[in-house]
């Protein structure tokens, strides 16, 4: 190779006069780092100047006067940027340029048309200008600097959509102008983009993406070590950082990678324009001009990277085309005559995919081309059609084609299974997939509103962005307050050691609700830790709406949205199931959604089942204690429950703990109430229904159907004061103590000690009720507001299993909801 290299400066890049400047300071450092090597530079029109000129031709065929207006906003622009880099001499230039286009488009006028050849020359002044004031601006700053029109070396066949390079001929006059005279070794020659000529001389341009191209052109021309594209944005990402904003920059891919992720439209170098670069073995850089202290992408034959997928892309606006009928199956020459078909409609096929049965054949086309497809179909199978043999053309609109694309996708078992779980955790329905036999893309059609959610699922299952929960958490009372507060502290580790993400999207209570509005990121700590509290905050409340919270925590842009309910409440659970079959899952301390009619339970896990999605409730009995895991894990294993036997209320726990008999019960429930461990009205405690609740859970995960009215509670208020108000009630507690002096006396007098306990027997029977056991038994050496639970198993039948821990209290219940909301994030693909 020779010591050239090659910079390329996009319409961003020189939009104005301070990115000129910008791109002289960039290629000042690069001359001072490698000071030994030559450097083309080929620059693009300022932002919005082609299109600017291509809509003046078509104004001009209108007769549309407007276009004289356009035209005068492009000269004015350059001739700003000229005035301020200082450059004035070269005004005239770009005075004497829009005077003969002014002529041109007259003659567009008088005609009403343009030819392609008119369109073709105006079209490609753009660059021209371009590349005449970096040049202008370069030799006012000290530089040495050369002008190249490319249209002088640069021969081309133009065709109407593509052009073909003439190597041989262009080859031969680069080595001329170059050896035309005496040239600096640290000479810049700065050399037109987008523009080109003829065999015969006629300007032409090498059409869309055309400046990328005459970089690569020019880089096999001129035979460079390198050539570096400077564009808007760091490198390459992983996907598009408008939908998936975790998007990462790729520090180098291989060309074979960079192609498959720009034919789906990932905003990178199009592979054609990079054709030359890539045959000749050319490493082209991906660099942003805004940033370029960024090392950006480097794109070669040797690339390595250990990740399986190196990113993902998009093409949305498609349109997917279904052919079905028995007419298909075992008739060779279907396939041909198909896209014969299509091709002579002027069809491009995107993707492709056919059943085994060989009954259905579906491809991909760009929306605006489906009515036009589906006529070709039609007219190519017109005899199947009228025969019955073709049975249906489907067309369906409004389709996205989502695609992973890596090397290392290659002979890596497990690729496409994690890739199609993951847009499936996320409720994202696939239409059709693809797989080429280089493996080095999976492709997939889906539905065009799911692209960010499948976008942002498929990145995040392969860890190149943390996995994104959406979170909205109903009630703000104990439980509530406590989650947030444990949340806030840990959410920068969970992102920064496990890949977890947590957003919210809003908050609930029975009165008020907040939302998130536009914020991508969610709502901030800080706000609904006010909202928590009960403060407005920098955010605004409005009033509660279950139905327009739901749907808005539904975000259609996330991958996983999770609703905690925080509350006690019955008024939400007849929702649960609608909830679930519509994406959310769902995380509740609630006892309540678990002992509704067994009906209403298993209408509950159906709804999760169908919908994929998780029911997670471990803290509805023991708090954050592993008792409903353990016996799922029991049962599930084949193990059978012989008897099961608990304290299972802290509350009921830590007043039975300090009733020694020597101070009043009712002493002792006051003080409870006082501590926060009973509910406001201690006979929501006293009264057992709780403990029932609990049994029944525990019944119906061992596989029983029992209902809560089918087990014998015994309630520890005196009859007479359990329909009290409240006030009198604690005012007349002591009446029930003499009774419970008794019992206390009765089980004192046998070596024993009150507990109250939930019991469930091996045919699925259960009861609550207050029972003494011997001062040696485990339930006798409770402390505080402990729970215990004692498994007796066909394993375990000599010794039972027994769990203890604290089973009761704002802090311990937080802490299960919280484990629970990371066991949801790693079944969904976290990295824990």
């Amino acid at each position: 190779m020779s010591n050239w290299i090659i910079h390329k400066f996009g319409g961003t890049s020189v939009g104005n006069a301070e990115r000129y400047a910008s791109v002289i300071d960039i290629l000042r450092a690069d001359a001072a780092k490698a000071p030994n090597l030559r450097r083309g530079v080929v620059v693009s029109a300022m932002k919005g100047t082609t299109d600017g000129l291509i809509d003046a031709v078509e104004g001009a065929r209108r007769n549309d006067a407007a276009y004289r207006e356009k035209m005068g906003a492009l000269k004015q622009r350059h001739l700003d940027a000229i005035k301020a880099l200082g450059i004035d001499t070269l005004a005239h230039v770009i005075e004497k340029d829009f005077g003969e286009l002014e002529e041109v488009l007259r003659g567009v006028w008088l005609a009403r048309s343009a030819s392609e050849a008119i369109v073709e020359l105006v079209s490609g002044y753009g660059e021209i200008w371009s590349a005449q004031i970096l040049t202008a601006a370069l030799k006012k700053r000290g530089h040495a600097a050369a002008y190249l029109d490319a249209r002088e070396v640069l021969v081309v066949d133009s065709h109407s959509k593509w052009v073909a390079v003439r190597w041989e001929e262009s080859k031969k006059k680069i080595t001329a102008w170059l050896a035309k005279e005496k040239r600096p070794s640290d000479e810049i020659v700065v050399i037109t983009g987008f523009v080109a000529s003829t065999l015969d001389g006629v300007p032409t341009t090498l059409k869309r993406n055309g400046s990328d191209y005459s970089a690569a052109i020019f880089g096999q021309l001129l035979e460079a070590k390198e050539i570096t594209i400077w564009t808007d944005v760091d490198g390459v990402l992983s996907a598009d950082p408008r939908l998936v904003p975790d998007a990462v920059v790729l520090d180098e891919m291989t060309y074979k990678e960079v192609t498959e992720l720009a034919n789906f439209g990932a905003k990178v170098v199009h592979p054609a324009t990079m054709e030359p670069a890539i045959r000749q073995g050319i490493p082209v850089w991906i660099r942003n001009t805004f940033n370029p202290a960024f090392a950006g992408t480097k794109i070669h034959a040797g690339a390595r990277s250990s990740a399986v997928v190196k990113g993902f892309s998009a093409i949305e606006k498609m349109a997917l085309v279904n052919i079905e009928g028995t007419g298909l199956v075992g008739i060779s020459g279907i396939a041909e005559r198909l896209f014969s078909g299509l091709r002579a409609a002027g069809i491009s096929v995107v993707m492709i995919s056919q059943a085994s049965s060989e009954h259905t054949i579906c491809l991909a086309v760009s929306e605006d081309q489906a009515a036009a497809a589906e006529e070709a179909v039609r007219k190519t199978f017109f005899a199947e059609i009228h025969q019955g043999t073709l049975e249906r053309i489907e067309i369906r609109r409004g389709r996205s084609i989502l695609a992973a694309v890596g090397d290392n996708m290659i002979a890596n078992p497990g690729v496409a299974g994690r890739f199609f779980e993951a847009l499936g955790r996320a409720g994202v329905n696939i239409d059709a997939i693809a797989q080429g036999s280089s493996e080095r893309n999976i492709s997939a059609v889906i539905d065009g509103t799911q692209t960010r959610r499948a976008l942002r699922a498929v990145h995040s299952a392969f860890y190149l962005s943390p996995q994104t929960l959406g979170l909205g958490i109903i009630g703000t009372g104990l439980i509530g307050k406590e989650f947030m507060r444990q949340l806030r502290a840990e959410i920068p580790e969970l992102k920064r050691r496990f890949g977890i993400d947590v957003r919210m999207r809003g908050l609930l209570t029975s009165k008020r609700m907040l939302l998130d509005g536009t914020d991508e990121r969610g709502i901030s700590p800080d706000v609904w830790a006010d909202f928590a509290e009960g403060k407005e905050g920098t955010a605004k409340s409005e009033p509660a709406d279950v139905a327009r919270w739901i749907e808005h925590v539904r975000s259609s842009h996330l991958p996983h949205t999770v609703v905690i309910d925080a509350t006690a409440s019955s008024d939400l659970l007849q929702s649960y199931p609608a909830w679930l079959r519509s994406g959310i899952h769902i995380i509740t301390p609630n006892k309540k959604a678990n002992t509704q009619s067994y009906a209403a339970y298993r209408e509950l896990r159906e709804a999760a089942l169908a919908a994929n999605r998780r029911f997670l409730y471990s803290t509805n009995v023991g708090a954050g204690l592993p008792i409903l895991q353990t016996l799922r894990e029991l049962c599930q294993t084949g193990d059978r429950l012989l008897r099961l036997e608990g304290v299972f209320s802290g509350t009921l726990s830590y007043i039975f703990n300090n009733y020694d008999g020597k101070r009043p019960f009712s002493e002792i429930v006051r003080e409870a109430r006082d501590l926060g461990y009973t509910e406001p009205d201690p006979r929501d405690d006293l009264s057992g229904t709780d403990v029932g609740r609990k049994l029944v859970i525990l019944a119906r995960e061992a596989g029983g159907t029992l209902e809560l009215a089918d087990v014998p509670i015994e309630n520890l208020v005196p009859e007479k004061l359990r329909s009290l108000p409240l006030d009198e009630y604690l005012t007349r507690i002591a009446e029930g103590d003499a009774e419970m002096s008794a019992r206390f006396a009765a089980a004192a007098a046998k070596g024993e000690t009150l507990r109250y306990v939930g019991q469930i027997d091996e045919k699925g029977g259960a009861s609550v009720k207050l029972a003494s056991y011997p001062k040696t038994q485990s339930f006798a050496h409770l402390s505080g507001a402990d729970n215990i639970v004692a498994f007796r198993t066909a394993r375990y039948d000599r010794q039972p299993l027994v769990i203890q821990g604290p089973g009761a209290g704002p802090e311990v219940t937080a802490g299960g909801v919280f484990a629970d909301l990371l066991r949801l994030a790693t079944a969904l693909g976290a990295n824990r």
